[in-house]
Formats: C-alpha cells, sequence, structure tokens
C-alpha cells in the first residue's frame, strides 16, 4: 500500500514537469499563431485587395514609377547642362534627346527626372505635415472635448479663416525657401485646419461607441484607444486626405514656381513651363508647345496616379474585406494542408 503510494508521489513531479512544459508550449504556440494571424490580416490580405482592384494596381505602379525616376532615373540619366544638344530638336527626331531641347540645347527629358526628386520630397513633406498635425489635433480634440477641444478648434478655425494662397504666396516671397522640404511645408502650413475639424466630427461620433466605451471603462490609457480602436476606423478617410494634400502640393508648386513667386534655384517641372512659355512661346507655336506640353504631362500622370490609389485605399481598410481575404488565405492553407496528409496517407 506504502509502495503505491510512493509510486504516486513519485509520478507527480513528473507529470507537473509535463504540464510546465505543454504550458509553456501552448504559450509559444499561441504567440506564433498571433504573429501568423498578424501577417496574413495586414501583409497577405493587402496584397490580395489590393491585386483585384484595378486603380490601386494602376496607381501603384504609377506612383512607383516615379519613385523609381527620381532614385534610379537620375542615376541613369545625365544632368542637363546648356549646350548638351541643339536648339529645340523636335521630340522623337534625336533617340539622345527622346522628348527633345530646350532653346540652350538642354534634354528636355534630362529636366523631368533631375526635378523629380525635388517634387516627391515637396509632395511627401507637405502631406506628411498637414496630415499628422490634422490627425493629431483633431483626434485630441474630439476625445478629450472640454477645454481641450475650445482651445484646439479656435486655433483650427484661426488657420481656416486666413486665405492659403495668399498665406503661402507671402511666406514664399519672404523666406525664398530653397529646401524642398520646407517649400513643402510652406505650401501646406494652414491644409491640415480643415483635415482636423473633420476628424474631430468623427472621432465625436466615434467615442460613444460601445467598445470605445468599454475601454474607456475598465481604465484602458487613452493614448491606447486612440491607436488602437479610434485611428483604424479614421484610417481611409486619413489616407484619401493624405494623397488629396500631396495633389495640392503638386499643383501649388508647379503654379508658384511657373509664376516665378518661388526661387528658381533646384529643378521644377513649373520652372520648364514657365522658362517654355517666356522665352519661347510654347502657349501659342505649335514648334515649341512640346517644352511645355511634356512637363504638364508628368503632372498629370502623377496625380491620375494618387488619385487611383487613394480610391482603392477604401477597400483596402474595411475591415469586412479584410476579415474576408484573411479567411479565404486560411481556407487555402487548410485545403493544401489536407491536400499534403492525403497524400502522405497514400504513400
Amino acid at each position: 500500500m506504502s509502495h503505491t503510494e510512493t509510486t504516486t508521489d513519485d509520478n507527480q513531479p513528473g507529470e507537473g514537469e509535463n504540464s510546465l512544459f505543454q504550458v509553456e508550449s501552448e504559450i509559444e504556440r499561441t504567440r506564433s499563431e498571433r504573429y501568423r494571424q498578424w501577417f496574413e490580416t495586414w501583409i497577405l490580405a493587402s496584397v490580395r485587395i489590393a491585386w483585384e482592384d484595378w486603380r490601386i494596381r494602376v496607381g501603384s505602379a504609377i506612383i512607383i514609377a516615379y519613385i523609381l525616376m527620381g532614385t534610379v532615373g537620375v542615376l541613369l540619366t545625365d544632368p542637363p547642362t546648356i549646350g548638351q544638344g541643339a536648339r529645340f530638336i523636335g521630340p522623337f527626331e534625336n533617340w539622345q534627346f527622346p522628348l527633345g531641347t530646350d532653346n540652350l540645347g538642354r534634354g528636355i527629358m534630362a529636366q523631368i527626372v533631375h526635378a523629380t526628386p525635388w517634387m516627391l520630397q515637396m509632395v511627401l513633406a507637405g502631406a506628411v505635415f498637414s496630415t499628422i498635425l490634422a490627425v493629431a489635433v483633431g483626434t485630441v480634440s474630439g476625445y478629450k472635448r472640454g477645454t481641450v477641444d475650445s482651445a484646439l478648434m479656435t486655433i483650427t478655425d484661426i488657420a481656416m479663416t486666413i486665405p492659403g494662397l495668399p498665406l503661402v504666396i507671402v511666406l514664399s516671397v519672404l523666406l525664398q525657401p530653397r529646401n524642398p522640404l520646407v517649400i513643402g511645408i510652406v505650401l501646406a502650413i494652414n491644409a491640415w485646419a480643415g483635415l482636423a475639424r473633420s476628424i474631430r466630427s468623427q472621432v465625436l461620433t466615434l467615442r460613444e461607441e460601445s467598445y470605445i466605451e468599454a475601454s474607456r471603462t475598465i481604465g484602458v490609457p487613452t493614448s491606447i484607444i486612440i491607436r488602437e480602436d479610434l485611428l483604424p476606423n479614421l484610417m481611409p478617410y486619413v489616407v484619401v486626405n493624405f494623397i488629396q494634400a500631396g495633389r495640392n502640393v503638386i499643383f501649388a508648386s508647379v503654379a508658384l514656381y511657373f509664376l516665378g513667386l518661388l526661387p528658381t534655384s533646384g529643378p521644377n517641372w513649373g520652372v520648364m513651363m514657365n522658362r517654355a512659355y517666356t522665352t519661347a512661346g510654347a502657349l501659342y507655336t505649335a514648334e515649341t508647345a512640346y517644352w511645355l506640353i511634356f512637363p504638364m504631362v508628368t503632372v498629370i500622370l502623377l496625380v491620375l496616379g494618387l488619385i487611383l490609389f487613394a480610391q482603392g485605399t477604401d477597400r483596402l481598410f474595411n475591415p469586412r474585406v479584410r476579415a474576408r481575404h484573411a479567411g479565404e488565405g486560411k481556407e487555402m492553407k487548410a485545403t493544401s494542408g489536407d491536400g499534403e496528409d492525403t497524400t502522405q496517407g497514400m504513400f
């Protein structure tokens, strides 16, 4: 009898150790499954959604082409210099200058390519500045309410009452910015105000939802509620307005460079259009119209790519669409797994 008790006692540590290992194994397995679920939900599902929507495919292809032109293209294309070729070579007449040359013999294509990094930096700086500021002000104002809301919305209303274009022109003349990042911020100096007020309105509605109320009741920190509950619901709207801000920076920079209100220290498509109009009368002369048309087409294509991408991201951030595509990935994996098990059984 005592032997039986001793045997039972001896087996207890082994069982305890095995159960401990089992618990650790379950924890590790759960963690790996969590990482795999995150990868399927945010990476694989995004790729599937993007591949199904032609707008995202076309918009992404255009944006990637401009990024490559602004990074790799500048390394493969010689910078434009005076006397690089003959004056006013027409497009497709000389394949050394496929888009022709200007009045100083500089290649039109080389000017477009080497102006692309400046434009991309301006667009990125202006869009990031206005979007981040708008999201921060609108989210905090709508969630906190009270005194914080009143103070932030007062500043926002003041920014909205200042005419944007005159303010940008005055700052451009006074500061004479030459860094593309600074130029982008100046061009979007008060573009954040309208977006901030719109985000605040959405946050005021979202904060009354039951799941956010539950998080607030159990004491979840405000930063976590904003990051994990509010921002995911705002992302489609934020992305669309980010693209809109970038488009506005493109138009504003080209217009101000064309009007000569920004310093022409760096290459820009607006500078090309200004010189085509003032020195060659490209707006009225068919022989030199290509000098004006090609920069315009470059601007239009970039804006088109941004718009198509923004339109397609509505489905990209839709939680139901994302969950459906993540579920399809799991079903495909399960089907593949069943097939492998069946094959192994046959052999």
